[in-house]
């Protein structure tokens, strides 16, 4: 110990200058918790536009905090500014691993009719669908009924009926339009 009362090599922290709570002690923890959790979901929220997620991303930096509180050095930065430097790599690693999964399936049966939708207008909607096809030219009626009813790509379609993709996509911009048009005509107003 020097005369000053610190260890050898120890700096003297500046007048006014907090330390700050420890991370590996519980009550640390708990401290640090209350001042910056708010400021960390508000900036996870901000990045993820997800609740849930903000609110594991909080969770996840202040476990890896807890994990690696013998690194924090006071001397090198802020407690705040260690922990925004956490959080900004779990938002990272959580952008990624939602990017890799594929969306969650919905959960209601999509056969089921939504909120104020009629099952008789929707029969009634498909017949007048169906009898407009009817109407059209069938190279027209053709290409809707395979790319958009049976969802099918573009190029495994114009294969199929040997004909340029090109065209494939000409006949399906004009058979919408001689769609609307035989709509229009039996007064469909869907």
């Amino acid at each position: 110990m020097s005369d000053n009362g610190l260890a050898a090599g120890a700096r003297p922290t500046p007048l006014g200058a907090v330390r700050g709570p420890t991370l590996a002690t519980d009550a640390g923890l708990r401290a640090s918790y209350r001042a910056h959790a708010g400021e960390l979901f508000r900036f996870a929220l901000r990045s993820l536009g997800d609740r849930g997620l903000a609110e594991e991303a909080v969770q996840e930096t202040f476990v890896r905090a807890w994990r690696a509180a013998d690194r924090f050095d006071p001397d090198l930065s802020s407690l705040r500014t260690w922990l925004f430097a956490i959080a900004r790599n779990v938002v990272i690693d959580l952008s990624r691993t939602r990017a890799a999964r594929p969306p969650l399936a919905r959960t209601e049966p999509a056969d089921e009719p939504e909120a104020g939708e009629d099952p008789i207008e929707r029969a009634l909607a498909a017949w007048q669908v169906e009898e407009a096809l009817r109407r059209i030219s069938a190279d027209h009626r053709t290409a809707l009924v395979e790319t958009y009813y049976r969802a099918r790509p573009y190029p495994e379609v114009a294969a199929e009926l040997g004909i340029p993709e090109g065209t494939l996509r000409s006949r399906v911009y004009y058979g919408l339009r001689a769609l609307r048009l035989a709509l229009e005509e039996m007064g469909w107003g869907g």
